[in-house]
């Protein structure tokens, strides 16, 4: 079987570049969820001794705990994450028999632990501070929820009824973000919310053959909304696409509501939304990867995992789902199960895209099974190489291998490149400056670090200001009141 070409993948926002598929808007990597790591080691980096017996990098920490219900009684097969403020770091797993888990090789910084299981309310504790070497004992309390499927349970399941079970409220102040599914900017969860979206704008309008009137009022209504979005008018956007997706569930209809929800933060909504899409057009690839990054942007992984796994099997020849699922393993410190057997089929079937060689390769790298892994990844990166040479990811994570393997020129050589073929190279300066370091030369090692501040705070100033040009949506769910972030509304 073969990918089918992408000159023909219009309604799938695909373009052919240089041997690689992108999307037609700018492919942004997922990287910066590992980028942002990098600033947690930095001091440590920079106070080891210039002289005599070398310390050990950036020392980490172990934060582990009981989790139980609210008569102490423990509670096992409760999933939980431990994920730091600038979500650079995020580890996820499950209590034990006796209620117990444990997070190893956490690096300093500042966490929040969230737990959750079916039947109880959801906990989370912190945000609190992890310091170097530190054993960290975090406990966990739960109390059961009203009723074994709650409001939450249902959305999450992607249930939705007639009527939406949400209500936009209005625009956040963009100098002061809140509210649902927002915080501090997270460039992986709004580049893929942009590509997602994506997928609506290049796909053309179908209409029913028996929509009659309701389907050309519902045309009306998209048309109406997609002129709003386009000139900044999200709120008045959002409405119209609902009153589309109502007086005409078509997949089109509901797609664009949804795409709208996800790309302006309403997570929730959106995968109401989605849930529905999905249970209306099982067979819908980009329904699929909407709700899979709705689910994920709202912080469950998991259940995003699977979600796009099976948006692989829809059509196993359409390379959209596989772009996402490479980019968010790129975003991803775990190793996602069965996401590596389909990047490696996306590398079968797409034998000349770079970027499904790229992806397998960073999937492998997360499974550390030996030698022999090592040798794959390493053909595969420079297969990607090959047929791209300006993919400078693919330089990064040779560099990075070649580091491991303790080959100092290879690494110095490939990280250099990388270097040349990136245009924000923050993590390829710090590996550098680590190399330099670990060698004795300690101008270049200085050298690389003040490349890396300079290059991260590029990074972080462009990050901040796609944050802000993206308006928020402030929404309610069910009956509830609007939360706080509500007083930051303004009339649009």
């Amino acid at each position: 079987m073969k990918l089918e070409n992408p000159r023909q993948c219009g309604a799938r926002g695909l373009a052919m570049a240089g041997g690689r598929f992108t999307l037609s808007m700018k492919v942004i990597s997922a990287r910066f969820s590992r980028l942002a790591t990098l600033g947690l080691t930095l001091q440590a980096f920079l106070s080891l001794p210039i002289r005599g017996q070398p310390q050990r990098l950036g020392q980490l920490a172990v934060v582990q705990g009981t989790v139980s219900d609210s008569e102490s009684s423990p509670l096992k097969d409760v999933d939980i994450t431990l994920e730091s403020a600038d979500h650079a770091y995020k580890f996820v797993t499950r209590s034990d028999a006796q209620g117990r888990y444990l997070f190893n090789d956490v690096p300093p910084g500042t966490y929040t632990l969230r737990c959750s299981k079916p039947g109880y309310l959801e906990g989370a504790d912190g945000p609190f501070a992890v310091s170097v070497a530190e054993s960290k004992i975090v406990d966990g309390h739960f109390s059961k929820a009203d009723s074994p499927a709650s409001a939450k349970d249902a959305r999450d399941a992607g249930q939705f009824s007639d009527e939406p079970q949400f209500q936009i409220a209005g625009i956040a102040d963009p100098t002061n973000y809140g509210g649902h599914g927002s915080g501090a900017a997270v460039p992986t969860k709004e580049a893929l919310a942009k590509d997602a979206d994506a997928l609506n704008r290049e796909a053309p309008t179908q209409l029913d053959n028996n929509s009659g009137t309701s389907g050309d009022a519902a045309e009306m209504h998209r048309r109406k909304g997609d002129a709003a979005e386009k000139e900044g008018r999200s709120l008045e956007a959002v409405r119209e696409y609902q009153v589309a997706a109502q007086l005409q569930p078509s997949e089109a209809n509901l797609f664009a509501w949804g795409g709208e929800l996800l790309l302006h933060r309403a997570y929730e909504p959106a995968i109401e939304v989605f849930g529905k899409g999905r249970r209306l057009f099982p067979n819908s690839v980009r329904m699929a990867i909407g709700l899979s990054i709705a689910t994920y942007n709202h912080g469950a992984t998991k259940q995003s995992a699977q979600l796009l796994v099976r948006a692989c099997d829809i059509n196993p020849g359409d390379p959209t789902p596989y772009l996402f699922m490479g980019r968010l393993e790129e975003a991803e410190r775990i190793e996602l199960p069965g996401w590596t057997e389909k990047l490696h089929r996306f590398s079968l079937l797409a034998p000349d895209n770079s970027l499904a060689h790229y992806y397998y390769a960073v999937a492998l790298s997360k499974q550390n099974h030996g030698s022999q892994d090592h040798s794959t990844i390493e053909a595969e990166l420079k297969r990607a190489i090959e047929l791209d040479p300006k993919l400078g990811e693919a330089y990064l994570q040779l560099g990075i291998l070649y580091a491991a393997e303790k080959d100092t020129g290879a690494a110095i050589a490939a990280l250099e490149k990388a270097i040349g073929n990136s245009p924000l190279p923050d993590e390829a300066h710090y590996r550098l400056a680590q190399i330099y370091r670990q060698t004795g030369n300690e101008d270049k090692a200085r050298e690389e670090i003040s490349l890396y501040e300079q290059t991260s705070q590029q990074r972080t100033r462009k990050a901040e200001e796609q944050h802000r040009e993206i308006q928020q949506f402030i929404y309610t769910l069910g009956g509830q009141k609007a939360d706080g972030a509500s007083a930051h509304t303004k009339p649009h």
